[in-house]
């Protein structure tokens, strides 16, 4: 089994079902260091589009991983920071494209998540059109509001990342989605989400996703608005907004999903592969997960689970953190 750098998962999403996750920034590096975010504080916060890893390596790492004939629903071009910030992420969309087709598993859809904040460049917005799916962010309806959830680099402008999101919608065929990040104290006001609303009709979105801290943050007590609440302000939108936050503990990830794949047994390879610490520990130092996630991620069992983040938390690799009645790794 090879030792993937770039690649991480498949994770257990709530929107994507079995993701396997494709990393093409060193850890934290984004234009945005906002307060929700569940990989962390960014450390280098930067406009500066370069190809941060090598791109023949991930290829590479991608041609390995169809040829293992595992299974995913989507490759999501994602991890540790703003992945459109490299150069060539284009090149690796195209790429899960071509060496998808004729495979046993050909169904796999990519996707790629982004802030939005680059999508006024026309080459980002072309790169960013190779994917099947393509989930953007909306939280905030002008500078000030931008500001104190994103904390944006200096440089960027609000009305330009708004613009960006409208000339990438004219010209996209995929399938757009759009996540709004609720913060009370910040954005969660009815009028605040009106104000929002407004602004994604401007931009036709396909999906709208609400979402709140339910995951441990970057910003320490980022407050969450309860179900009922999200619910209420869903119908501030047209169409008319999911409620994508998990509220219930053990409740299963992958909800609302389009379509879903079986989840590897203990033991089975059908949906995963089997994972040693180090691919655990990969995957916590990009997403804070629960036990039950890791179980879902990889051909785990529970005990085997509980034995690695017993070694990584004495390691100090990782720790733990309850948030809404879920205990969870968090890699760092």
């Amino acid at each position: 089994m090879p030792d993937f750098k770039y690649l991480f998962g498949p994770v257990p999403s709530r929107r994507f079902g079995l993701s396997l996750g494709v990393d093409l920034v060193p850890h934290k590096t984004c234009t945005l260091d906002c307060i929700f975010c569940e990989v962390g504080p960014t450390t280098h916060r930067t406009l500066s589009r370069k190809e941060y890893v090598p791109t023949e390596a991930v290829l590479k790492e991608l041609a390995d991983w169809f040829a293992l004939n595992l299974k995913a629903d989507f490759i999501t071009v994602t991890g540790s920071g703003e992945p459109t910030l490299h150069t060539r992420f284009g090149d690796v969309l195209a790429a899960i494209r071509t060496q998808g087709r004729g495979r046993p598993h050909a169904g796999v859809r990519s996707a790629l998540l982004t802030n939005s904040t680059l999508l006024h460049l026309p080459e980002v917005r072309t790169a960013a059109a190779l994917a099947d799916v393509v989930k953007v962010s909306l939280s905030a309806w002008d500078l000030a509001s931008f500001a104190a959830i994103t904390r944006p680099h200096a440089d960027l402008s609000f009305d330009c990342l708004v613009d960006g999101l409208r000339k990438f919608r004219q010209d996209f065929s995929g399938e757009l989605w759009m996540e709004v990040f609720i913060v009370p104290g910040l954005n969660a006001l009815r009028s605040q989400v009106e104000a929002i609303a407004a602004l994604t009709r401007t931009i036709r979105p396909d999906r709208l996703q609400l979402n709140t801290a339910v995951r441990p943050t970057a910003q320490q007590n980022v407050p969450s608005l309860s179900e009922s609440q999200l619910h209420s302000l869903a119908g501030c939108f047209a169409p008319a907004a999911e409620v994508i936050a998990r509220f219930v503990p053990g409740a299963a990830p992958m909800h609302d999903l389009p379509r879903r794949s079986a989840l590897a047994e203990p033991g089975s390879r059908s949906g995963s592969r089997r994972a040693d610490k180090a691919a655990v520990l990969a995957m916590l130092q990009r997403r804070p997960c629960t036990a039950e996630d890791v179980a879902h991620a990889f051909a785990l069992s529970r005990e085997e689970i509980e034995t690695m983040a017993r070694e990584l938390i004495a390691e100090h690799a990782v720790r733990k953190e309850v948030r809404n009645g879920e205990t969870y790794y968090v890699g760092g």
